[in-house]
């Protein structure tokens, strides 16, 4: 299956999504305040258009996921199939007039006096807080996750991504989002791919973005960072986790902190050292200290496939290889704030018509209780399904039935859509090979 070419109607002329005028319509509908369509179905869907810094970007309509067509990067399955439903429109409020997304975060990035760290962040929504009022760490990093399109997979992008890539959709998913009135991306920091040669560059750069950190007086100021785990080792006074791009710069944790990371994560630990290919990444929140020490105050993890796709069990993984070794087109379901005993669909088949399928994985030693959820949960949504009980063979998938060939354009170029797109960039992208 080929990447697909996406186009935009502005009146009565349409045009490709990596056309070189693309940013001139894009600024001249920003301007008029026209909605142009995206023309993955006959009709089109109307998207509205950002300026973010200096570019004009093409965003989804609100609640308009599901009008696109399912192999559209446009498209968005059912908030309510994954923990996205819970928080949509509270803990994440998008302002289509400004193009700004607000961010409610429920971990500061602050400290005052001498508290003590807080527990890894990511614990069982129902042992937080259950109202999706705000983002936990871990359900900020699935946000950004699948704001950079990096839980959809399609066989294009077999080989094309790297923690290059990676980092590259982060930062952009993060471009237009304030938390507080502050831009997320001034308080984000993701490791640069390392370079021997280029490694004095790199750390300048990382101490200029942290400047702020250094500075602050009053109120310890914190930064977001995430990165991919190399180790978690111990330290002379305590524990550290080494960066994989990040080798001269650890990010310290007490004690008290690692052996709750243990006890929290302790599934996603297990999964990332059983599984030989697989990443396990973290975000935390971290502040300086006068030594210019990084030291963790929150902290979560996420295992993510060699392709980068997130997953919760080895069951979980089983699906995701069964799908790309078919060479299906997919978006995977992300937890957010969801309880762990929560269900959401393992994954959602985008190249199945009338309408994309939802895939469930049941783990075994399910209990009465948690059938009954998964019950509820498919007979209230109106997507078709498909379960896996895991310890019974895996039924055969939903055959695929949509197949559109990329267009050919005459208007090709290097301008890309730099916000729905990022799937497609990414498969696209010649992106620089990790570093060992």
């Amino acid at each position: 299956m080929e990447a697909i070419m996406h186009e935009y109607r502005f009146d009565d002329v349409i045009v490709a999504a990596n056309a070189d005028d693309l940013q001139g319509y894009l600024a001249d509908a920003h301007g008029e305040k026209v909605r142009p369509l995206c023309m993955c179905t006959p009709v089109g869907v109307p998207m509205y258009v950002a300026k973010v810094g200096e570019h004009h970007v093409i965003k989804r309509m609100p609640s308009t996921g599901g009008a696109h067509a399912p192999d559209c990067v446009s498209y968005e399955p059912p908030a309510e199939l994954s923990g996205l439903g819970e928080v949509k429109g509270e803990a994440i409020q998008e302002n289509i007039e400004d193009g700004i997304t607000t961010l409610k975060l429920d971990f500061s990035l602050s400290k005052t006096g001498g508290r003590a760290a807080p527990a890894p962040s990511g614990a069982a929504a129902d042992t937080v807080r259950t109202d999706g009022a705000k983002l936990t760490l871990r359900g900020t990093l699935h946000y950004l996750w699948e704001v950079a399109g990096l839980n959809r997979w399609y066989p294009a992008m077999e080989g094309k991504r790297s923690w290059y890539v990676v980092r590259k959709f982060l930062l952009q998913a993060a471009a237009g989002k304030v938390s507080k009135g502050e831009p997320l991306g001034r308080s984000l920091y993701v490791p640069e791919s390392f370079s021997l040669e280029h490694a004095a560059g790199i750390t300048q750069r990382r101490i200029a973005h942290m400047a702020e950190l250094a500075t602050s007086k009053k109120a310890r100021k914190l930064m977001i960072a995430i990165g991919e785990v190399k180790e978690i080792a111990e330290s002379r006074y305590g524990f550290k986790i080494v960066a994989k791009h990040l080798p001269d710069f650890p990010f310290t944790l007490s004690e008290d902190l690692h052996r709750r990371l243990q006890k929290r994560f302790v599934n996603e630990l297990a999964l990332w050292d059983s599984i030989e290919e697989s990443h396990l990444v973290f975000i935390a929140t971290f502040g300086l200290n006068p030594t210019g020490i990084a030291s963790i105050e929150t902290l979560a993890v996420m295992v993510v496939s060699s392709r980068w796709i997130p997953f919760e069990h080895a069951y979980d993984k089983l699906m995701l290889d069964a799908l790309t070794a078919h060479k299906r087109r997919f978006v995977k379901g992300l937890r957010y704030n969801l309880a762990e005993n929560k269900p959401l669909a393992c994954a959602v088949l985008a190249d199945v018509s009338p309408k994309p399928v939802a895939l469930y994985v049941q783990p075994p030693g399910a209990e009465q209780g948690d059938e009954d959820a998964l019950s509820s949960l498919i007979e209230a949504s109106d997507m078709p399904s498909w379960i896996w009980r895991a310890g019974e063979e895996m039924p055969e998938l939903p055959a695929p039935t949509l197949a559109r060939a990329a267009k050919p354009s005459a208007r090709a170029g290097n301008t890309l859509d730099e916000v729905n797109a990022a799937a497609a960039d990414a498969a696209a992208s010649s992106a620089a090979q990790d570093s060992a």
